[in-house]
């Protein structure tokens, strides 16, 4: 792909995975390592009671008092890890932000550097287990579906997949932590959200009538979100067998780390190895798994949105991919009708196809031309919501799902 179109395909793949960073699933445990269900109670040392008080405190306050639609149009122009704090901003809000508008003491360049330059040269499988993998894997974590669905965005998933679209676009940038790049800002605007949506969400009749918690997006919510994106793909990359360096395997985690981190995570909760974050997902995302209405619901409509252009291969096929890179039950659980033709050819070509871009076999495999076709078209869904953040905004929430 080119560059252009690569940083959209990526871009896309993380935006639906990352569609319900809002919410997940209960059962973190109280050290990064080890993962236990939560007591029932607060305690320091539980996630699952872990939030992002000074900021939940002052959102509330600017939603109570009608600023928001101000702090909105203040933080358009501030795009850039290195553009000044935008004025206009309430006095209390750039404070906070000259706080956290930095990267962690422990962030390593070279790590992210690496990390960067890998998510470049893999990035067709990257998109692929980000969108079909992990973004309809959200669907059915509970938690997470129930929370996008009843939020302001999931009436509208082609509109919030856009937006979300700039996360991902940012944090796969070859920049994205450089002075010059833009995800410092980008996930310190979606912590803003993030404070918003715990303001807003017990307001909603509807999400508390199905709702296991009183507050969502605790740190337990958005360590288990990224056990559906980063230790997902990376498992399935080694699966796959797709060729990673033990530095590249390191620094593609430090990427996630440092993210994880700039979304208002604490330090002590975020692994420290793969094997760590292996243990978390075991324990605090697989026995979650389960469908609803709501994310039987969201999944039809990511999946829909393809239904806009010609993909160059069937339903069928897309539905037998998803089941490829999650499982039969997921693919059960909601609803994709069975293609045995198409599943044949993925289970076979896909791998095939993988061998042969890594340079593992000589001959261009039956069905290259159409895997990549496939992975071109999903990539021009958003092409038309705009290729930066200054084009998809990441905008503050002032209400829920009307």
């Amino acid at each position: 792909m080119s560059n252009l179109s690569r940083r959209n395909a990526l871009s896309l793949g993380v935006a639906l995975g990352l569609v319900g960073v809002a919410g997940a699933a209960p059962a973190l445990a109280s050290t990064a390592g080890s993962l236990a269900p939560a007591a029932g109670k607060a305690t320091a040392a539980d996630p699952w009671w872990a939030w992002d008080d000074e900021i939940d405190t002052l959102m509330a306050g600017l939603l109570n008092a009608g600023q928001v639609p101000g702090v909105n149009t203040a933080m358009r122009t501030w795009v850039d890890n290195n553009d000044p704090l935008p004025t206009g901003l309430p006095g209390n809000l750039t404070t906070w932000l000259r706080k956290v508008n930095t990267l962690p003491s422990w962030a390593d360049p070279t790590k992210l550097r690496l990390a960067a330059d890998f998510n470049r040269r893999k990035d067709t499988y990257l998109f692929m287990l980000y969108g079909l993998g992990s973004g309809i894997m959200s669907t059915v974590i509970p938690r997470e579906a129930k929370s996008v669905y009843w939020s302001a965005g999931g009436a509208d998933m082609q509109d919030r997949a856009a937006k979300t679209f700039t996360f991902g676009y940012d944090l796969s940038d070859r920049n994205a932590f450089d002075p010059d790049g833009q995800f410092v800002v980008t996930a310190n605007k979606t912590r803003l959200v993030h404070a918003a949506v715990r303001h807003l969400l017990p307001q909603s009749p509807q999400w508390t009538a199905v709702a296991d918690e009183q507050i969502p997006i605790s740190n337990g919510d958005i360590l288990v979100t990224f056990h559906s994106l980063g230790t997902y793909v990376h498992k399935k990359l080694r699966d796959w067998k797709v060729p990673m360096t033990a530095a590249e395997e390191e620094a593609f985690l430090h990427m996630w780390q440092v993210a994880i981190y700039l979304l208002g995570v604490r330090e002590e909760f975020i692994p420290k190895t793969w094997a760590e974050a292996y243990a978390q997902s075991e324990q605090a995302l697989t026995p979650v798994l389960t469908p609803t209405q709501e994310g039987r619901d969201l999944a039809e409509d990511l999946l829909g949105l393809t239904a806009q252009i010609d993909l160059g291969v069937t339903r069928g096929f897309l539905n037998e991919f998803v089941r490829y890179a999650l499982s039969h039950e997921i693919g059960d659980w909601l609803g994709l009708r069975r293609d045995y033709a198409a599943a044949a050819l993925v289970r076979t070509g896909w791998p095939a196809y993988i061998a042969f871009r890594e340079g593992l076999i000589p001959v261009m495999p039956v069905g290259f031309y159409m895997f990549d076709q496939f992975i071109r078209a999903i990539a021009m869904l958003f092409l038309n919501k705009g290729s930066s953040s200054t084009t998809t905004p990441i905008t503050i929430p002032t209400g829920n799902r009307p």
